[in-house]
């Protein structure tokens, strides 16, 4: 499940970084930039990084099972629906989209709460999945 949000956070973030390509051909081009787009683009910048973090968090804290799938499936919902709804949604013309950006707000703060459960109850103790040794330098 981790492996899924380390390639969701990398996906987004090449798919971010395209974006910022072609704004900038619009730039220089002349034209100007519409909010909806840098927005999107923001957005899914931040939240692709935050995908990585929780694909190292989630076995970190010995998060498994049902809340292991529930945490990668509501933050993916999220990473891509918040974006994607102001993509289409504002870029599109498809308005009636707009409203479902709360649903997936609250698919991330959902996995959020969740990950802050885990950090509040984890055992430290306990043995996990993570890495238990810091790996070496690659210089």
């Amino acid at each position: 499940m981790t492996k899924a949000l380390k390639a969701s956070g990398f996906l987004g973030l090449a798919t971010m970084m395209v974006v910022g390509l072609y704004q900038f051909v619009r730039l220089s081009g002349g034209t100007g930039v519409p909010g909806w787009m840098v927005g999107g683009h923001a957005h899914l910048g931040v939240i692709s990084i935050l995908a990585l973090v929780m694909g190292f968090a989630v076995p970190a804290l010995g998060v498994t099972g049902r809340l292991r799938t529930a945490v990668t499936a509501l933050f993916i919902a999220g990473q891509w629906g918040i974006p994607g709804v102001v993509w289409i949604g504002e870029g599109a013309g498809v308005s009636f989209l707009m409203p479902t950006a709360f649903l997936w707000g609250l698919a991330l703060i959902a996995a959020m709460l969740i990950m802050l459960y885990k950090t509040l109850t984890e055992d430290p103790t306990a043995p996990r999945d993570g890495p238990t040794s810091t790996p070496v330098a690659d210089d």
